[in-house]
């Protein structure tokens, strides 16, 4: 039977959680009014309230899927940050930092590859990079995450300050295109344990390169 009342805001949070799940398995294509009402336990009429049209509730839920990325890469910033000695200097913490942004990235796009696909659904611009829906629990987006990773990188005199305008871009570019390649390009077929020698292989290259 369909819920007959909400708290305010609940609805809203329910119809994301439903897209969530729908695009959990099959991507942002399986995120439509009709479905995501129906696991919501709505009338389909009732996205409506909250969601001009489809494009909007898929917007939505992209960036509900960004706060699991973000949460992911916390939880692989805080192992590969535990992993490192106790004596370990800003150089080699702030190498781990970027290491584990790209790590995690990563391991999200493997475990998770219908929210990954989700997470990046076409948007125009970045102006969704700092909103807080795609923050993860410690407050920081994934694009903040990496922009943090890299000015710990100048700051410990690993990038030069000079070069630090537009590494995001350069960053990104390259870890997204692994990511991409490894889930739904001709990249697919290698084992899990030889992609992760090659994302390692990856991770240093993107620092060296910058």
């Amino acid at each position: 039977m369909a819920r007959s009342t909400y708290r305010h805001g609940d609805l809203q949070r329910a119809l994301i959680d439903a897209g969530l799940e729908l695009a959990r398995g099959s991507g942002p294509d399986a995120v439509v009014l009709r479905e995501t009402t129906r696991k919501a336990q709505v009338a389909a009429s009732a996205a409506y309230r909250h969601f001009t049209d489809r494009d909007a509730l898929v917007h939505a839920v992209s960036m509900a899927a960004q706060a699991h990325l973000a949460e992911a890469i916390e939880r692989a910033q805080t192992e590969e940050l535990a992993g490192l000695p106790a004596d370990a200097d800003d150089v080699a913490r702030s190498r781990a930092l970027l290491r584990s942004v790209g790590a995690g990235y990563l391991g999200f796009a493997w475990a998770e590859p219908g929210w990954f696909r989700t997470a990046f659904w076409v948007h125009e611009d970045l102006r969704d990079a700092a909103a807080p829906m795609t923050a993860g629990p410690l407050g920081k987006t994934p694009f903040q995450m990496l922009g943090h990773a890299l000015d710990t990188l100048v700051d410990a005199g690993v990038l030069p300050a000079d070069q630090r305008a537009g590494a995001e871009v350069l960053a990104w570019s390259t870890v997204h295109g692994m990511a991409t390649l490894t889930i739904d390009g001709p990249l697919r077929v290698i084992d899990p344990a030889t992609r992760w020698t090659l994302a390692g292989r990856l991770l240093a290259m993107v620092e060296r390169g910058l």
